[in-house]
């Protein structure tokens, strides 16, 4: 398998944890997004969204991360990133899509390019819609988690699943653009919990081979 990926995008750092999760062996291949590499010909020849991460398997490019989570969860099923019951299945992909549609899309790094340079938005006014984002979805899902009994060491009882390796890139990011996470100490005990294991540690940004 081949990832094409981002060492900063916590969409290709969602798959990067759950080919380590599985222990699948992928080569890594760099598309450095703030030199514009995603637009470049032959990667929108593997991928026209012009986005990563995409996960070349067998000749074919599939493309979006929780599409590519679910496939290996699919092919290779062990360890499991979703609970066997259809209600726990559903809260798990819950957390997931919370951050993977409702906070990262309003701060990732397309956006926050466009304010600034089409719309000519300062730094400080940049970083301030992307705290503003991530305080207004990390509080519901703080006020969630921090009262539902399924929560353990993980978002869900003793293990990863894909609400894990989707809260942790976000954390990192949050963390990167120094916004402040006291107010959310479960997600914050989750993501140190899943920091420990050495599949997420595998898939930090600090370890890939990226160029800066």
């Amino acid at each position: 398998m081949k990832l094409y990926t981002y060492f900063r995008s916590s969409a290709a750092y969602r798959v990067r944890i759950a080919l380590h999760l599985k222990g699948l062996a992928f080569e890594a291949v760099p598309v450095h997004l703030r030199r514009g590499e995603q637009a470049a010909a032959a990667y929108l020849q593997a991928n026209p969204a012009g986005l990563v991460p995409a996960l070349e398997v067998s000749g074919e490019v599939l493309s979006q991360s929780l599409s590519i989570i679910e496939y290996l969860d699919e092919v290779h099923p062990r360890p499991p990133l979703l609970p066997s019951g259809a209600r726990d299945r559903a809260f798990v992909r819950s957390v997931a899509l919370s951050i993977a549609c409702d906070i990262h899309p309003l701060d990732n790094l397309r956006v926050l390019q466009y304010l600034q340079s089409d719309l000519g938005i300062d730094d400080a006014a940049r970083d301030r819609w992307y705290a503003h984002w991530i305080a207004v979805g990390f509080s519901g899902l703080e006020a969630r988690l921090s009262r539902d009994a399924r929560v353990g060491r993980f978002c869900f009882g003793e293990t990863p699943t894909l609400a894990d390796v989707c809260l942790v890139p976000q954390v990192a990011n949050a963390e990167r653009l120094k916004c402040t996470l006291a107010p959310y100490p479960t997600l914050c005990r989750i993501a140190a919990n899943a920091r420990e294991l050495a599949a997420f540690r595998a898939a930090a940004p600090d370890s890939q081979p990226d160029p800066e």
